[in-house]
């Protein structure tokens, strides 16, 4: 989705659409996975067996499993297809930077069994904050390598440049006491001269990596989408 069509202010701001990456291998054990951004009932059905397969949650779980609606003073929005993928190719100029280049875009640096994109917009007048979730769907040995690349690619990375767009100051902030293990940081994208600091909460719960990304314009510091939220997701899956 768009992140212009819901905040009007940073629409110059193509690249913080819905936030979609760039799709790598899934690595030994699920490296027959089929991505599921053009899913017909045929890809969808081989993804189920694929999930079978390595122990991940399947696309019809995710989905199911996905806040939509009002809650907890946001509401989810599902994400056209079209553009859940348009985040899909943010190569990293540095290759250090890819797992965090990849969920900028949306996606897990490793490809998963299933997405699930919903925009987050607030329900309230005075909440600034904005942002999106996906829900990517793997077997526990690779959501495990997600987390672990993403925490080496945090130590490594300083910024890193990637569809004309230049993401800076890459800060990993406290790690949030959530799912089974859980990475914060900010890092700020910089678009036609106009800079925004974008907040990201990454929980991984079995299998399934939830990346949640907040903007708050008004006070960056908050931008961070509140972990109340984050929980409940984290509930409906059990």
């Amino acid at each position: 989705m768009r992140l212009r069509r819901v905040l009007p202010v940073v629409a110059l701001l193509p690249a913080l659409l819905v936030i979609s990456a760039c799709s790598g291998s899934d690595g030994s054990d699920d490296k027959k996975v089929t991505p599921t951004a053009k899913s017909t009932p045929s890809a969808e059905a081989k993804a189920a067996v694929e999930a079978k397969r390595i122990g991940a949650m399947d696309p019809q779980t995710l989905e199911k499993a996905t806040i939509s609606g009002k809650s907890k003073g946001f509401e989810f929005k599902q994400v056209s297809k079209a553009d859940a993928e348009a985040g899909r190719d943010m190569k990293a100029d540095k290759t250090e930077c890819q797992p965090i280049a990849s969920l900028a875009g949306g996606y897990t640096h490793i490809e998963a069994v299933s997405v699930e994109h919903r925009s987050l917009e607030p329900s309230e007048a005075t909440n600034a904050t904005i942002g999106s979730m996906w829900l990517a769907s793997h077997s526990e040995k690779n959501a495990k390598l997600v987390m672990s690349d993403l925490r080496t690619s945090l130590k490594k990375c300083d910024g890193f440049k990637t569809l004309g767009l230049t993401y800076k100051d890459v800060k990993q902030l406290k790690d949030p006491d959530l799912g089974d293990d859980a990475v914060s940081y900010r890092i700020t994208n910089v678009v036609a001269k106009q800079t925004v600091p974008m907040t990201y909460t990454v929980v991984r719960k079995n299998g399934v990596i939830a990346a949640f990304y907040g903007v708050n314009m008004l006070t960056p510091k908050d931008s961070a989408i509140p972990e109340p939220v984050i929980e409940e997701q984290l509930a409906k899956l059990g």
